[in-house]
């Protein structure tokens, strides 16, 4: 199902929208997000904080313990951080009501090592991390502490959860262990990631992950040449097939071979050569098409560069595929309760819809269990991400926490002033 345009989008119902304005015009929810507003300072000493705790891939542990800290100074209650990794923490609603999912991810892509200390340049802040998405951690950490603060009581539960293994071949692990193994009870789900607030994800964006691998017998380059069959030109083969493929621009599909290694040394035909292949689409029937016919491509490589040298026995080339990365594709329905009230915050906040979209993140996992489900801006203005000079520039950033909250306590309700705009149970 594609994604709908913003011009083509369902008028937001009576229901949704009179429930945001009765929270907008309530004095004590003006007071909580003035005290959003007024605690920008702090929310940014914090990402600051938050950014200098390395979180490597698979190697979180440091900054879950921060947030484990974080989340009980806050006065959240059952604190945790669970077998994987992630840390949890409940605001108790008045009720039996809706549970909303707050998320945002503790990892970041770069490795073990990196120098994550912040530099500040007048308004814009320099590290690798310092948005993506430390940000979204500060923000959703604002939100727990001011709404703890207001006295406000959700009529459902809030559930706060800094997540692991959502960058790269962490293969959004930490949501995955909550929804698919813990299967725990959500009925709306709130990511918190990259920095554009007028952003609504409407769709995921599906990935399907896997390692290559061709190896051979190998041997010295002039003596085994014509004789011993190459990992490396095997591989070659392969990339030749299909760079060139044409792929959907809706759903958008994409193909990527970003990491190639092998052989050993110049004068040496190559025993071993293996690469990590990225597929994407917004469509699960698209994304299998596409793997399909890519990992054929090196099926028909493997017999090319076999047949090349006429090897036999113990000199043919062999072929290993291995899945690394099943991130798994989805669109919501426009009128899904989280995202109207996503959308009718942004509207009470003034804030424009400027791109309705899908990505791929940890939404993608609550999604695809049919959890209503999007992700909102973590606030400011970001660039480079997933790059050492990774940027981020302070810019109205308390309009993160602020739609966060309005569009969870919407969902949940809050006692004395509205019912949930979320229902209980699927």
């Amino acid at each position: 199902m594609p994604i709908t345009p913003i011009s083509e989008l369902p008028e937001i119902p009576q229901g949704t929208a009179s429930a945001m304005e009765s929270l907008a015009a309530d004095h004590r929810v003006k007071a909580l997000l003035d005290a959003i507003r007024e605690d920008d300072e702090a929310t940014l000493e914090e990402q600051i904080a938050i950014c200098e705790v390395a979180a490597p891939p698979f190697k979180e542990k440091a900054r879950g313990e921060m947030l484990l800290g974080l989340f009980r100074k806050y006065g959240l209650s059952d604190v945790r951080m669970d077998e994987v990794g992630n840390v949890l923490g409940v605001l108790k609603g008045s009720s039996d009501g809706p549970v909303v999912q707050i998320a945002a991810h503790q990892d970041t892509v770069f490795p073990e090592g990196t120098d994550v200390r912040v530099k500040r340049e007048g308004d814009v802040y320099r590290a690798p991390g310092i948005s993506d998405d430390t940000r979204g951690l500060a923000s959703m950490l604002c939100v727990a502490r001011q709404i703890v603060r207001s006295g406000l009581k959700p009529v459902g539960s809030i559930l706060f959860t800094a997540s692991v293994g959502e960058e790269g071949n962490g293969d959004l692990r930490g949501e995955k262990y909550l929804h698919y193994e813990k299967k725990i009870p959500v009925d709306g789900f709130i990511g918190i990631d990259a920095a554009d607030v007028r952003r609504i994800l409407s769709g995921a964006t599906g990935a399907h992950r896997w390692l290559i691998s061709y190896d051979g017998p190998g041997g010295h380059s002039y003596h085994k040449f014509g004789i011993a069959p190459s990992a490396i030109h095997a591989m070659g083969r392969a990339i030749a097939k299909f760079a060139d493929l044409r792929t959907p621009e809706e759903p958008r599909t994409t193909f990527n071979l970003g990491v190639i290694k092998g052989g050993s040394t110049v004068n040496a035909i190559a025993e071993h050569c293996e690469a990590q292949l990225d597929l994407r689409s917004g469509d699960n029937s698209v994304l299998l098409a596409l793997e399909k016919e890519v990992l054929a491509k090196f099926d028909e490589a493997l017999e090319e560069e076999n047949r090349r040298v006429n090897a036999e026995g113990d000199m043919l080339l062999r072929l290993t595929k291995k899945p690394i990365g099943n991130r798994p594709a989805g669109v919501s329905d426009d009128l899904s309760p989280v995202i109207l009230a996503a959308r009718a915050a942004q509207k009470a906040l003034g804030i424009p819809l400027t791109r309705y979209m899908s990505a791929s993140t940890d939404h993608n996992v609550p999604l695809s269990r049919g959890i209503p489900s999007t992700t909102l801006g973590a606030g400011g203005v970001e660039g480079n991400n997933h790059a050492l000079n990774e940027w981020w520039k302070r810019e109205s950033a308390w309009l993160s926490p602020q739609l966060v909250a309005l569009t969870a306590l919407s969902l949940t309700g809050v006692e004395g002033i509205t019912a949930p705009l979320l229902g209980k149970g699927r």
